[in-house]
């Protein structure tokens, strides 16, 4: 009888969350945010999430100030992804936090949040897997795949990404993105 009731409520959860991503997509960018701290995402009101994002979790997102992120990213928050400021997420990039253990018989869940912290830039089609820190600065270029953690200022890229070079560390940006809707 305990297994019915937590399959209840976890089949409850999955409606809730479905329902949420379908109808953020109804409202401007500077008002999906707020529509979204309402179910318990943590989003600096500077900053803005675009329309066809996947969430894999209520909450578990934190964003800082001035940040956003493109339309149709997957952001698999079931582990927790912490956005620091004036970070920029392009189209199409896909952070997970979770997968299964390959070594395991049972195929069991694993998984590590994702931390990306100030002025970083991840280009479009780009995967972060988890347990992956971009530290300050860090770009990710198109469609590369972040397996390990990214130094500070280093720009990387490929599958799996590999440094390619440093960057100039005076290249503090503020992000600005003032369109109620973008395509």
């Amino acid at each position: 009888m305990k297994k019915i009731g937590y399959n209840l409520a976890l089949q409850l959860n999955f409606i809730l969350l479905a329902f949420v991503n379908l109808s953020y997509n109804l409202f401007p960018s500077y008002l999906s945010s707020f529509y979204l701290r309402i179910f318990g995402f943590r989003i600096s009101a500077s900053s803005c999430v675009h329309r066809c994002c996947k969430f894999f979790h209520l909450g578990r997102l934190k964003i800082g100030r001035h940040s956003f992120i493109s339309f149709g990213c997957y952001l698999d928050n079931r582990r927790e992804i912490i956005i620091g400021d004036n970070v920029e997420i392009a189209h199409n990039v896909k952070i997970y936090t979770l997968g299964h253990d390959i070594d395991s018989p049972k195929f069991e869940t694993k998984g590590k949040p994702v931390i990306i912290k100030d002025h970083v830039f991840i280009f479009s089609n780009a995967l972060i897997m988890p347990g992956v820190t971009l530290n300050e600065g860090a770009v990710v270029l198109p469609g590369a795949v972040v397996t390990k953690d990214v130094e500070a200022y280093t720009v990387v890229g490929g599958n799996p990404a590999k440094f390619v070079k440093r960057r100039n560390a005076d290249n503090q940006h503020e992000c600005f993105y003032p369109f109620m809707f973008a395509p």
